[in-house]
């Protein structure tokens, strides 16, 4: 038996300054022309409207109007975003497939996935400037923004188009975060959060933007008629998708952080989306919207998987958090609405999450253990409780009837904020063990496409993991088409103590990188096995042999093999704040403009009436 010992820092490779360090400069500069063009064609669009030599865009905006019953500036808007949202999701969705699948790209224009990614965020920050340029002799809406003497715009498409921005930022940021510190493959990377944060996010400004055209049409408020109710649903089922988004690598098997987060994150989306959902638009609004959201995740992945050959991805279900909330509505306490987010957030964060794991354990890749549930609780009610409370917040803004004293709705932000921080902070803490190996010995199979191997695996110590860990799995991945389409995750048979063995051979060819992992409470390490050599990142062939044994590693070294750990620890520290305060200024742009609007519109649907503002 060979021994062969593979610690931290032999994982970390140096950069070579090429394809693992950022994206090529002329592609860059392409993406930067293309920007600068679309930016001066919208500008000039913008000039001619307001100066009325061009009449396309407003005859456009009366048809989008007469169809959706809302004023010009917000049908177009509500119109482009639909297809906004349903392009930069469809192209996230495949851009992780494939980075799953494939691995890294060779440029941000050298994945098909980026351009629908680009044009869809483009299209988000679009949809915000056209709810900005088509008022013209109008003020929209009440809690308008003046931006000259006669020209107002709404909140929403302030907010709208400012998300759209910070996630355009992401692009030029990302290519600059991975120069400096690599292709960090995972979805979780700053700049990374900003593209999807801002994606995700935007929702809550189109809501707004849709709330505030309802309102501004002089005369009687007029009640939705099914297919508006249903688009409103929608809009809710979309919210629940962009908030959803942060835990993809959980729905393709690759999570890189603990499992212990994946309930929490699925609490706090479901809770804030449904308690706004059904207190807005009343009974089964939020069933329908977690029926549009499921609709729209499996049709997605349907293409991506099994119509363009990437790994298909699983999803979260949310329907016991939609029963919950729809029977605790057929209370009283519905009429109390920042305590029935509240209750409602720790039904959603118990029953629900209790109802979403039988399905959790009917199609993933990895159920939920039993030992994880007292930490998923301590983390997932708290985050459930401040999220509902937030979700009804916004319903309050979106139902005129004005937010609590400032005292109270901006205690119950900060405070959900800091919850969701503090729950997150925990779930990335992770412990790596010292003197811990992994001895695997491996036997030749049939081949499929190149060498395959069956493995019987024995842990020292014996006691790594539990009887019940998170994943004891040998995880496959990057391995391009051909078999699983480049993923397979097996999830080892127990033997004895400390003894495991696969269930099917797993690849050790090409392309494949193939590792033990092991996860169990904060215990979070992997034995690489087989990783091929990179010249792009200067990394060296580590070959699978028939038997050795490997010291257990942090597992971020192997999944994350591209990643330039040769920088000072400040600098990632400093990159990542800069980041975060971007994602906090977004987080409190929308909370002043639910603040604003709410202010501005507080008793309008009491009276029943809106009224008709005029610029001269």
């Amino acid at each position: 038996m060979s021994q062969v010992t593979v610690t931290p820092s032999s994982l970390i490779l140096a950069q070579s300054g090429g394809e693992g360090g950022g994206a090529a400069f002329d592609q860059i500069i392409g993406i930067t022309v293309a920007t600068a063009i679309i930016t001066v064609g919208l500008l000039w669009i913008a000039y001619l409207h307001r100066t009325r030599k061009i009449a396309w865009l407003q005859t456009i905006a009366d048809a989008a109007s007469r169809a959706l019953d809302r004023p010009p500036w917000v049908a177009l808007a509500l119109v482009t975003f639909v297809g906004t949202i349903l392009t930069a999701f469809f192209g996230f969705i495949w851009d992780v497939s494939l980075h799953i699948g494939r691995g890294r790209d060779n440029g941000p224009l050298a994945n098909p996935a980026h351009y629908f990614i680009l044009v869809g965020l483009f299209l988000l920050f679009i949809t915000g400037m056209l709810a900005m340029i088509l008022p013209r002799d109008e003020k929209p809406g009440r809690a308008a923004i003046k931006i000259t003497r006669t020209w107002y715009v709404p909140v929403g498409g302030v907010l709208v188009a400012g998300a759209g921005l910070y996630a355009l930022i992401g692009f030029p940021l990302d290519d600059v975060w991975h120069r400096i510190f690599g292709q960090d493959v995972t979805l979780w990377g700053p700049t990374h959060l900003m593209l999807i944060g801002g994606a995700g996010l935007s929702l809550i400004g189109v809501l707004l933007l849709d709330y505030e055209g309802r309102m501004a049409t002089p005369g009687e408020v007029k009640p939705d008629s099914r297919l508006i109710w249903f688009l409103r649903c929608g809009m809710f089922g979309g919210l629940l998708i962009g908030l959803s988004v942060f835990q993809i690598e959980y729905d393709f098997g690759v999570e890189q952080f603990r499992l212990v987060l994946q309930p929490m994150m699925i609490a706090g989306a479901a809770a804030f989306t449904l308690v706004a959902a059904r207190i807005v638009l009343g009974p089964f609004a939020a069933i329908v919207a977690v029926a549009v959201a499921g609709v729209v995740r499996a049709i997605t992945a349907l293409v991506v998987g099994p119509v363009l050959g990437a790994p298909t991805n699983v999803f979260e279900l949310c329907l016991g958090a939609a029963v919950v909330i729809e029977l605790l509505a057929l209370t009283p306490l519905i009429k109390n609405r920042v305590a029935f987010g509240a209750v409602g957030g720790l039904l959603v964060a118990t029953v629900g999450l209790w109802l979403e794991s039988l399905w959790i354990d009917a199609v993933y890749i990895y159920p939920w253990p039993t030992s994880m549930w007292p930490e998923a609780l301590a983390m997932a009610v708290p985050v459930g409780i401040a999220a509902g409370a937030c979700g009804a917040l916004l319903a309050r803004v979106l139902r005129s009837e004005g937010l609590p004293r400032p005292a109270i709705s901006r205690t119950i932000v900060v405070a959900t904020v800091v919850v969701i921080a503090g729950a997150t902070a925990n779930g990335l803490v992770t412990t790596i063990p010292d003197n811990a190996t992994a001895t695997i010995a491996l036997t030749e199979a049939a081949p499929d496409g190149g060498r395959m191997v069956d493995a019987e695996v024995r842990i020292d110590p014996p006691d790594l993991a539990s009887d019940d860990p998170a994943w004891v799995s040998i995880l496959s991945w990057q391995g391009g088409p051909g078999l699983g389409n480049g993923f397979t995750v097996d999830r080892l048979e127990r033997t004895g103590p400390g003894t495991y063995r696969t269930h099917e051979p797993v690849p050790v060819h090409g392309t494949w990188k193939t590792l033990l992992r092991v996860q169990d409470g904060r215990t979070m390490t992997a034995v690489p096995i087989y990783l091929p050599s990179d010249p792009g990142i200067g990394a060296d062939e580590l070959p699978a042999v028939a038997s050795s044994t490997r010291d257990f590693v942090p597992e971020i070294t192997i999944l994350q093999r591209e990643r330039n750990f040769d920088h000072p620890s400040w600098l990632f520290g400093a990159a990542s704040l800069v980041v975060l305060v971007c994602t906090l200024a977004l987080i409190t742009a929308l909370a002043w403009g639910a603040g604003r609007i709410s202010k501005d519109t507080q008793g309008q649907a009491a009276t029943g009436t809106r009224e008709d503002v005029r610029v001269t």
